[in-house]
């Protein structure tokens, strides 16, 4: 069916949209506009009756809510221009030194202080096209610190075989750090319970150290027979208490052609359901909300909080722009970004 416009609220008197799209399957996903959020997934249980499964809130005001401003969990947003934490919050680039927001510690997270994920996106929809919605913004040269005119453009496809699919291009006038990521956190069984007893599993063997900052310092560490090693499915409760800690784990994929690849599969038992990841990105942070504040929750009643929710966020290596080698972490002038990730679920 076509996507159903709505009315989300309003930020400094302008208007903020949320569209819904659903399936032949009575899959439902919501995004607003504001951050290109995705505010609600929701899949039929065996009765038919609708779980949420993603962290969100259905008022533009839960995202400025105290609780939620002093967690900055970034549900469901956006992320850019530079996502995950860039070391002492700077960088240099042909010959030129680039000072960026300090809003990590020292380090600059998530693009700055008014990163992707707190702009209001323009937003379009074919009326040819029942299932896809597209959102767009222009980030201007030095904004945030960055270099570069870029045009950003992000299409949220719902498909009749349960999967999002988000596309991502953008173009600049000048070489420039660019790395866009889905924030979405996800508990497949509907919040009732942390995430400890989901299963994941991530196809590779190799993750990007992390300095004591949480910055990335470009050495990729082979964990094969470690605990983290996730090649083979494991209970994420387990991992958590081997390594005495929750998930923070950078992947690094080898897909050096941007081939659409599964990265990485987490499932539920105890629903019967699965959430396989398939990106053209060269890595991904596993996340499992160890920082989340357990003072977040949903209007209707739905409790967030620690272990309460995963991310899989897939994107280029944090850090990049200060790692020498790293794949694809810069843009230049006249080309093209492109990104493709790919969420689908199967109940």
């Amino acid at each position: 069916m076509k996507p159903i416009k709505s009315d989300f609220g309003n930020l400094a008197g302008e208007k903020v949209d949320l569209y819904t799209l659903k399936n032949a399957n009575g899959m439902v996903v919501k995004i607003t506009n504001y951050g290109a959020t995705i505010t609600s997934i929701q899949i039929p249980d065996s009765n038919g009756k609708l779980k949420e499964i993603a962290c969100g809130f259905d008022t533009i005001e839960g995202y400025f809510s105290d609780d939620y401003k002093a967690n900055s969990p970034y549900f469901g947003s956006t992320v850019g221009r530079y996502c995950s934490q860039i070391k002492d919050a700077k960088f240099s680039l042909n010959g030129k030194t680039y000072d960026l927001a300090s809003n990590c510690g020292p380090n600059n997270l998530h693009g700055g202080v008014v990163g992707f994920d707190k702009r209001i996106w323009d937003t379009t929809f074919e009326d040819n096209d029942q299932s896809t919605v597209k959102m767009s913004l222009l980030s201007k040269d030095m904004e945030e610190g960055f270099p570069g005119n870029v045009q950003v453009n992000v299409s949220f496809t719902l498909t009749d075989d349960n999967e999002l699919k988000m596309d991502y291009n953008a173009t600049t006038d000048a070489d420039t750090p660019l790395s866009i990521t889905n924030h979405t956190y996800f508990n497949l069984e509907g919040f009732s319970e942390t995430i400890e007893n989901h299963k994941a599993q991530v196809h590779t063997n190799k993750r990007l150290e992390l300095d004591d900052t949480g910055a990335a310092t470009g050495k990729i560490v082979n964990i094969e027979n470690q605990a983290d090693d996730l090649r083979v499915s494991k209970r994420i409760g387990d991992v958590h208490e081997a390594i005495n800690d929750g998930f923070e784990h950078f992947y690094v994929f080898d897909n050096e052609k941007a081939d659409l690849n599964q990265v990485a599969s987490i499932s539920s038992e105890k629903e019967q359901i699965r959430l396989d990841v398939f990106s053209t990105e060269p890595c991904m942070l596993l996340y499992t909300g160890k920082y989340t504040s357990d003072d977040l929750k949903r209007e209707n009643g739905i409790q967030y909080g620690k272990y309460k929710g995963f991310c899989c966020e897939t994107h280029r290596y944090p850090n990049g722009p200060n790692i020498e080698g790293s794949p694809k972490s810069i843009t230049k002038a006249g080309e093209n970004f492109k990104s493709e990730t790919v969420f689908k679920f199967s109940f």
